[in-house]
């Protein structure tokens, strides 16, 4: 009797938590997937953008045969500062995704464990009951 008491509390736990706890692990999954696609934004490549409008802002502004050599240093300079923007570009994203990576894969692992401890906790219990008298016609 106390057995049967104790599965029926068991099975009155298990439904809602077993929700909850799948329900969080999508959000977090998905909330993982948002952050990934989206990125970060980065002031160091604002700044070295906005260096290279202006450099190259100035170089179309010196357009003499006098300021010529001016012009060329300005748009070389201008070219200098988009490598290191690619640069720091590639470096940053691998950054973020080695860390994105380790976070899925701390989730990942987190959710097998959880699933898992859901798995025994609730090993004996009964997903759905019949009652009695559905039965009956098939047999004592």
């Amino acid at each position: 009797m106390e057995g049967e008491k104790l599965i029926e509390d068991r099975g009155f736990l298990a439904a809602p938590l077993t929700f909850f706890v799948v329900v969080v692990f999508q959000l977090l999954s998905k909330w993982f997937d948002q952050l990934k696609k989206k990125g970060s934004k980065n002031t160091r490549e604002s700044e070295l953008r906005t260096e290279i409008k202006q450099l190259l802002r100035e170089a179309s502004a010196l357009s003499q045969p006098a300021t010529f050599a001016q012009a060329a240093k300005l748009r070389r300079s201008a070219a200098t500062k988009e490598k290191e923007v690619a640069q720091y570009l590639e470096q940053h994203h691998k950054e973020i995704k080695l860390s994105y990576d380790m976070y899925g894969k701390g989730l990942l692992a987190s959710k097998v464990v959880i699933y898992l401890i859901l798995v025994l906790c609730f090993w004996r219990t009964p997903i759905a009951i019949i009652a009695k008298q559905l039965v009956q016609p098939f047999g004592e």
